[in-house]
C-alpha cells in the first residue's frame, strides 16, 4: 500500500509524458490521455484515502532511504483529503475543458504536471521537497494562466510568475533558517529539533515568519493577493476553475501542515505574536476581500476577491488551533474548492453561451440560460452559507471553534463576512431572476441552454461539470458527520 503514495505522484507525471509523446504523432489527443490518467489517479487516491480514513497514516521512504535522511512521503486524514480533492476536481474540470479548451497536447501535458505538483505538495513529509513541488505547481500554473490567446492572459501569467516566485523564495529562505538551526528537513524531525533549539531562538522565529509570509503569497492573503484577480480573470475559463479550486487550497493545506506539524501548537503558545499575526491577517483578509468583491463589476474578478475573504476563514481557524476549528478548516477547504470551482465553471458557461462577463450582463439570465442560472444560484447560496450546503457547515464549525477559543473578535468578523458575501452575491441573484433580458439575446441563449442547437459552443460536458459542482455543494454536507469522525485520529496527532 505504501508504494501507492509514490504512484500518486508518478501517475500524472507518466500521463504528462504520454500526452507530450502522443502530440508528436497527432495533435488534439491530449484530452483522452489526460482523461485516462486522471481516472486512474482518482482510483489510486480513493484507495489511499479509504485506507487512511479507516485506519492509520501511511508513509513511504523514497529510494529506500529512511527518514530523517531520506525523503518521506506520508499521508494522514488531512493530506488524504487533499489527494482525493485534487484528483476529483482535476477530472471534473477536464470534462469541462474538452469543449472549452485550450485543446493542444502541450496544454494537457502542463495540466497533468500541475496535478503532479499539487499531489506532491499534499503527500510530502519533507520541507525542502515541499518547495520543489511548490515550484512545479507554480511554474505550471503560470504557464496555464498564460495559455489563453489574449494579451491579457500573458500579462496575468507574467504578474503571477513574479509575485509567485517572490512567495516561493520567502518560503525557501524560511526553510533555510530552519535547516541552519536544526540540520534536518524532515517535517517530523524538524518538529522535534526546533523544540530542542528553543522557540525563543531568533533563527526559529525568523524561519516561521518567512515560511508563513511566503505561503501567504501563495494562498493570496491580503495584502499579498495582488496576483490573484488578474490571474483568475485573465486565464482561460477552464484554467480559472482549476487554479481557483486547487492551487490556493493546497497552498493553504501546506500552511496548515507547516504550522501544526513542524512548528506545532506549542510554538504558537510560546510565541503569542505568531498567533496574533495569523489572526490579524485572517481578519483583515476576510473583511477587505469581501469589500473588494462588492466593488467589482467583472464576474471573475469578483470571484477572485471572494477567495481572498474565504481563505481568511481558513487562516482564522488555524489561528485558534482547536479541534472544532480544524474540522471546519478541512470542511471549508473541500467545500470552497467545489463551490468556487463550480462558480468559475458556470461563469465560463454563461460567457460562452451569452458573451456576458460582467454583473450587468447577467440581467435576465434565468430566462436565457435557466440551467446555468440554477447552478449558479445554488453555488452562490452555498458560498454565502445557506443550509444545508457544505458552505454552511464549514463556517459553522469555524465559528464554534472561535467561540470555544474565546476569540470573540474573530467570531464577529466571520459573521460579518457572511453578510458581506451575501451583499456581492445577492445583486447577481436579483439581476438573474428579477430583471428582463437585454433585447435580442433571449432566443440565442435559450438554444445554448439545452435547445435544439449549439448556438455559441456550449457542450453537454460543460453543463455536466457545472451542475455536478452545484449538486456536490449540497450533497457533501451529508457526509460531514462521518468525515469528522474519520478525521478525529489525525486531529489528535496534530493537536495533542
Amino acid at each position: 500500500m505504501s508504494d501507492l503514495l509514490a504512484l500518486l505522484v508518478v501517475i500524472p507525471l507518466l500521463g504528462a509524458l504520454a500526452s507530450l509523446a502522443a502530440g508528436i504523432g497527432r495533435d488534439r489527443t491530449g484530452w483522452y490521455v489526460a482523461a485516462a490518467t486522471l481516472a486512474v489517479q482518482v482510483a489510486a487516491a480513493a484507495t489511499v484515502a479509504g485506507r487512511v480514513l479507516t485506519g492509520d497514516r501511511i508513509s513511504y521512504a523514497v529510494g529506500g532511504y529512511e527518514p530523517p535522511f531520506g525523503i518521506e512521503l506520508v499521508v494522514d486524514g488531512l493530506s488524504a483529503t487533499m489527494v482525493v480533492l485534487v484528483a476529483v476536481v482535476a477530472l471534473g474540470v477536464l470534462a469541462y475543458a474538452r469543449r472549452a479548451g485550450p485543446r493542444s497536447n502541450r496544454f494537457y501535458t502542463t495540466y497533468l504536471l500541475l496535478v503532479a505538483g499539487l499531489t506532491g505538495m499534499s503527500v510530502t513529509g519533507d520541507a525542502f521537497n515541499l518547495y520543489v513541488f511548490l515550484e512545479i505547481t507554480g511554474l505550471t500554473a503560470y504557464a496555464l494562466v498564460a495559455s489563453g490567446d489574449r494579451g491579457r492572459s500573458a500579462v496575468a501569467g507574467l504578474k503571477y510568475l513574479l509575485v509567485g516566485t517572490f512567495g516561493a523564495s520567502l518560503y525557501l529562505l524560511g526553510i533555510g533558517y530552519a535547516y541552519v538551526a536544526t540540520g534536518t528537513l524532515n517535517m517530523a524531525d524538524l518538529s522535534t529539533q526546533l523544540a530542542a533549539v528553543g522557540y525563543g531562538s531568533p533563527l526559529v522565529r525568523a524561519a516561521f515568519a518567512f515560511v508563513v509570509v511566503g505561503l501567504f503569497v501563495k494562498v493570496a492573503m491580503f495584502p499579498l493577493h495582488t496576483w490573484q484577480p488578474e490571474a483568475y480573470a485573465g486565464a482561460p475559463d477552464s484554467v480559472s476553475a482549476l487554479i481557483a479550486s486547487l492551487v490556493s487550497t493546497v497552498s493553504a493545506y501546506a500552511l496548515v501542515r507547516l504550522v501544526l506539524t513542524v512548528f506545532t501548537p506549542e510554538f504558537l503558545e510560546a510565541v503569542p505574536f505568531a498567533r496574533t499575526l495569523l489572526a490579524a491577517v485572517a481578519a483583515v483578509s476576510i473583511v477587505v476581500g469581501s469589500l473588494l468583491a462588492v466593488a467589482q463589476t467583472e464576474i471573475k474578478r469578483m470571484l477572485a476577491y471572494s477567495s481572498v475573504s474565504q481563505f481568511g476563514l481558513v487562516v482564522a481557524a488555524l489561528s485558534v488551533t482547536n479541534g472544532t476549528a480544524l474540522v471546519g478548516l478541512a470542511v471549508h477547504l473541500v467545500g470552497h474548492a467545489v463551490m468556487k470551482g463550480g462558480l468559475f465553471l458556470t461563469a465560463g458557461l454563461v460567457s460562452t453561451g451569452t458573451g456576458g462577463r460582467s454583473v450587468r450582463e447577467y440581467d435576465g439570465l434565468a430566462a436565457r440560460m435557466p440551467v446555468a442560472a440554477g447552478a449558479f444560484g445554488v453555488l452562490v447560496l452555498a458560498m454565502v452559507g445557506v443550509p444545508p450546503a457544505v458552505g454552511f457547515l464549514g463556517k459553522w464549525y469555524i465559528v464554534l471553534g472561535t467561540l470555544e477559543a474565546g476569540a470573540w473578535g474573530l467570531t464577529a468578523v466571520i459573521l460579518l463576512s457572511t453578510l458581506l458575501t451575501l451583499a456581492y452575491f445577492a445583486r447577481l441573484l436579483e439581476r438573474m431572476y428579477f430583471r428582463d433580458s437585454p433585447a435580442g439575446t433571449a432566443d440565442a441563449a435559450a438554444v445554448a441552454d439545452g435547445g435544439d442547437g449549439d448556438a455559441r459552443g456550449v457542450s453537454t460536458g460543460m453543463y455536466a461539470a457545472a451542475v455536478a459542482a452545484a449538486l456536490l455543494a449540497v450533497a457533501l454536507s451529508a457526509a460531514v458527520p462521518a468525515y469528522e469522525a474519520a478525521l478525529a485520529p489525525t486531529i489528535e496527532v496534530l493537536l495533542p
